[in-house]
């Protein structure tokens, strides 16, 4: 009876010693600084997809922590949030390599523009605020995006003013561009309308918008990805390599689209090792 008294208090103190430290923090805490029509009108409601600006914070064991951080974007064609396998999923294998793992739940643009790029800026402040509560260096806070969310992570780290971008980003499957050609056009159309000017694509083709100071990126997407043309991967690669920016792309024969850390993705094992080892390389 001892014995097993004893090896059942062993297994508690192991299970808290392990357990997930997560927070909740509300993005905007002394009121919002714009509105998407309805985030000042109606309940907020994840099932009526009218999200309240907030993000939950993964703590690593701190025995564990790199001192990094990343800042997850789940897609969702900027008209819904895919939290749950492109977002909270992800959160042990990062805490398991020592980040500090924070998933944005963000607003829908609902033709406002500036409303959900306005939530991941927050977002990335915030984070570097309590970057000594949370045991983080400031200067290496990175950005991940999904799809839209991927979209949402290149603007962030190419519109950003100096100082203030991402220090690394992860893309998987990114919406980049908003020209004609290889758009999502959901994703666009919710951003910034249907019948947007040159100059609205011009600004959100984040292909466009890279320069010196640009963080380094990691892509990994499928070949035959239906919904988002591989091609915003590729020139956005093409675009950090010709501006001198560090940069790594894994293009997978299948998976389709939106795989994020579904274990029904054929090529799992090779992109969490190929994640796993760039991750590690950052410095």
């Amino acid at each position: 009876m001892r014995k097993s008294l004893t090896v059942l208090f062993g297994l508690f103190t192991f299970l808290c010693a392990n357990a997930q430290q997560t927070v909740d923090i509300d993005l905007w805490q002394d009121g919002l600084p714009n509105s998407n029509g309805i985030d000042k009108t109606s309940e907020y409601s994840d099932a009526t997809r009218n999200f309240k600006p907030s993000i939950k914070v993964f703590l690593p064991a701190k025995e564990k922590s790199n001192n990094m951080a990343v800042i997850c974007c789940p897609g969702g064609g900027y008209t819904h949030l895919a939290l749950q396998h492109e977002g909270y999923d992800w959160a042990p294998f990062f805490n398991d390599l020592g980040f500090t793992f924070v998933v944005l739940k963000y607003r829908m643009p609902h033709g406002f523009t500036e409303v959900p790029i306005s939530d991941a800026k927050e977002a990335l402040r915030l984070v570097r605020e309590k970057a000594t509560e949370w045991n983080i260096n400031p200067d290496k806070v990175g950005i991940m995006g999904s799809s839209a969310g991927g979209h949402l992570a290149t603007t962030v780290a190419t519109h950003s003013e100096a100082g203030k971008a991402p220090n690394f980003q992860i893309l998987f499957y990114p919406v980049v561009t908003f020209s004609d050609l290889n758009t999502h056009k959901g994703s666009r159309n919710a951003l910034i309308g249907d019948k947007p000017t040159y100059e609205q694509i011009c600004l959100f083709s984040n292909e466009q918008q890279v320069s010196s100071n640009t963080p380094p990126a990691i892509l990994l997407l499928s070949d035959d990805d239906g919904a988002v043309p591989p091609q915003n991967s590729v020139d956005y690669y093409l675009a950090l390599r010709r501006h001198g920016i560090k940069a790594t792309m894994h293009i997978y024969p299948s998976g389709g689209h939106g795989w994020g850390y579904k274990e029904s993705f054929r090529h799992r094992t090779d992109m969490l090792a190929e994640l796993k080892s760039w991750l590690k390389s950052l410095k």
